[in-house]
């Protein structure tokens, strides 16, 4: 199994994005540069030239407003069980633009049957999920939000900035006078 990492420079208040690939797909994006749960540390570059350009091209025309859906493989080896199904409810419910709250996605994803949408157990348990994806950003997270607001997100204050960010650039929120994305 091996894994590296593509590198990918954005306009976000974190700045690049690292994706870990494999001979599947994306197992795992960092926005801070921050370690992933399950990957070791000092993965190398990936020196595959073609997958290295996918990458890039996807994500550089998603941050470019050009591409609603980075339509990437993903190598699921990171999230399993509960964490995975309520992932794949995201992913395939939630398009761009759009967005759901913890307790809505808790209930679309079936993971918490004896709970009901407005629990707050379930909403905070796949509030913690989405603190712990290990595909943010292809597996959208950020589209994730609380019943009050826009919620949280990892990386303190910059990741909020990072959500905040995200949510204008699809059009969820409206940009701001210091709004640096694509119009």
């Amino acid at each position: 199994m091996s894994i590296s990492w593509v590198t990918v420079p954005t306009p976000l208040p974190s700045g690049p994005v690292r994706l870990a690939v494999t001979d599947q797909g994306v197992a795992a994006v960092s926005y801070h540069g921050d370690a992933v749960a399950g990957l070791p540390a000092g993965l190398p570059e990936c020196a595959d030239e073609q997958r290295v350009a996918l990458v890039r091209s996807r994500v550089d025309e998603y941050f470019a407003g050009n591409r609603r859906d980075l339509e990437l493989p993903l190598d699921w080896r990171f999230a399993t069980g509960p964490h995975r199904l309520v992932l794949e409810t995201l992913k395939r419910e939630v398009p761009f633009g759009k967005t759901v709250t913890y307790g809505e996605l808790a209930a679309r994803s079936g993971a918490f049957e004896e709970l009901d949408e407005g629990d707050w157990a379930a909403a905070r348990t796949v509030g913690k999920m989405m603190g712990a994806n290990p595909l943010c950003l292809l597996v959208p997270c950020h589209r994730v939000v609380a019943s009050d607001g826009i919620g949280g997100f990892g990386g303190g204050q910059v990741g909020v900035e990072v959500k905040r960010w995200l949510l204008t650039l699809e059009g969820v929120l409206p940009p701001t006078l210091d709004w640096s994305g694509p119009t």
